[in-house]
């Protein structure tokens, strides 16, 4: 009996990792064949232009698409939103990257471990993982909160812990909302010509940004995820 339970975990194992390289393989080329743009942000402005009275619709699909598979961070997408359609931009952006934060802690408790490291190295899995494993939603706040910190990465390692989903997208509405705010009053007041405004909203975003990325290995260390 136990050999055979052996081999049931095995092809169980096997059987996921396939899934895993089919679903994976299967998004980044659909990525690469049908949404290039994604890597770009001049072109990304483009495609939401070009969609006429879709331009919402698509912008929210851009966003969300962008937190499951494009390296661009949601608060730079969110600048375009302030600058195409003013502040309902915030509340396009609060949605695709809702969502698109659901379809990665999903993918991520559907598939398991095996599929969460095909998207993130070795060490920042492990970092969070850790982080996670104590004050777990604390540390999804915070990493919301903060512009810098890597609040993409934090929707699939999230989907691994024991957080609830409900408690996650309210947690990711909340958290993110500030820099958001401050990301759409920048595309808003350049889209209007208040140079002074956008300026002051950059210089705080920037700021904050650039502060999130010095100090979040302390962030992580804070958190009891120390590297090895």
């Amino acid at each position: 009996m136990g050999i055979l339970a052996g081999d049931v975990d095995r092809r169980h194992v096997a059987a996921q990792l396939l899934a895993v390289v089919l679903v994976g393989g299967a998004v980044l080329w659909a990525v690469y064949r049908f949404a290039p743009f994604l890597y770009d942000p001049d072109a990304l402005q483009a495609v939401v232009r070009d969609a006429g009275p879709l331009a919402p619709i698509v912008f929210v699909l851009l966003q969300a698409l962008q937190v499951v598979v494009a390296p661009i961070p949601g608060q730079l997408t969110a600048v375009a939103g302030g600058f195409l359609f003013g502040w309902p931009g915030l509340l396009y952006s609060l949605v695709g990257v809702t969502l698109g934060s659901v379809v990665a802690f999903w993918l991520s408790r559907r598939l398991g471990r095996p599929y969460v490291e095909t998207v993130l190295d070795e060490d920042t899995l492990a970092r969070i993982d850790a982080a996670l494993s104590g004050t777990g939603d604390v540390v999804v706040a915070v990493f919301f909160l903060v512009p810098g910190l890597p609040d993409d990465v934090i929707c699939f390692v999230a989907g691994l812990s024991s957080i609830d989903i409900r408690k996650f997208v309210l947690v990711s509405v909340l958290a993110r909302s500030p820099a958001y705010v401050l990301a759409t009053l920048v595309g808003s007041s350049v889209a209007l010509g208040e140079l002074r405004v956008a300026l002051v909203a950059l210089a705080a975003f920037g700021g904050l940004s650039v502060l999130g990325y010095r100090y979040r290995d302390a962030i992580l260390d804070r958190f009891g995820a120390r590297r090895a």
